[in-house]
């Protein structure tokens, strides 16, 4: 087998890895979606729930860092 061909053997495998997990990532966003919806039918907000998970992923001391900077910046602008 010559290297030209090994190689395109090696990028092809990883392409069609590629379009698999893709796939994967559909079906995941979809079962997301449909979540938030189940949710929204049962009386909860989406939007804000996409705030919640959002506020989840950040460590405690950058959510309140983030949290502070917020209120200086509600504060200023008169909101609240």
């Amino acid at each position: 087998m010559s290297e030209a061909t090994v190689s395109d053997e090696q990028l092809r495998l990883f392409i069609e890895r590629i379009e698999r997990m893709e796939e994967e990532k559909k079906g995941v966003a979809d079962d997301i979606r449909d979540t938030y919806n189940e949710a929204k039918s049962q009386g909860y907000d989406p939007k804000i729930m996409r705030q919640i998970v959002r506020l989840r992923k950040l460590p405690p001391n950058d959510r309140k860092e983030m949290e502070a900077i917020l209120d200086v910046y509600k504060s200023a602008l008169g909101i609240d």
